[in-house]
């Protein structure tokens, strides 16, 4: 039970579960992944786990930021990086699987606000605030990195 997990979690949640878990559920996504890539395997393990080791840090940082400055957060960044890392570890578990994307990513945002809000305890309406934010700034911020790997691409070739 995702609400009564988060609600669980401990005043001084630490770094260490939750990294723990992220790595644990990473690696395991990594290698299954690695079932469906047939060249460059140790290239593609690389980026498939540098990525999802890194994202939830990056959505956690972002999400942090947000809700400092909208309502004044609540949540320490721990907690808050353990919410988004049990979130993302979670999903990280499914998502391996060929256009299971399309249900893992929502499943994880919707962790990630229950966690939000049984976790951080910010409202139902912060929670998706924050959510919606986060993913509007990571798709600009990857959308403005396009030109710069297009002129890399253009560069090395």
């Amino acid at each position: 039970s995702p609400r009564r997990f988060f609600s669980n979690l401990p005043v001084k949640v630490g770094y260490s579960r939750s990294v723990g878990f992220l790595l644990v559920s990473s690696l395991f996504f990594t290698g299954a992944s690695l079932t469906h890539v047939q060249e460059q395997r140790f290239l593609m393990a690389s980026i498939l786990f540098v990525n999802s080791v890194a994202m939830p840090f990056i959505a956690a940082g972002v999400g942090f930021m947000i809700m400092t400055m909208t309502f004044r957060g609540r949540c320490c960044f721990e907690r808050l990086f353990a919410v988004y890392a049990f979130s993302a570890g979670i999903a990280l578990l499914v998502s391996w699987i060929p256009l299971f994307l399309w249900l893992s990513e929502p499943w994880k945002w919707l962790l990630t606000g229950i966690g939000l809000v049984k976790g951080c305890g910010t409202r139902w309406f912060q929670a998706l605030l924050v959510i919606g934010f986060s993913i509007l700034v990571l798709i600009l911020f990857f959308w403005s990195l396009g030109p710069l790997i297009h002129h890399v691409k253009q560069v090395s070739a």
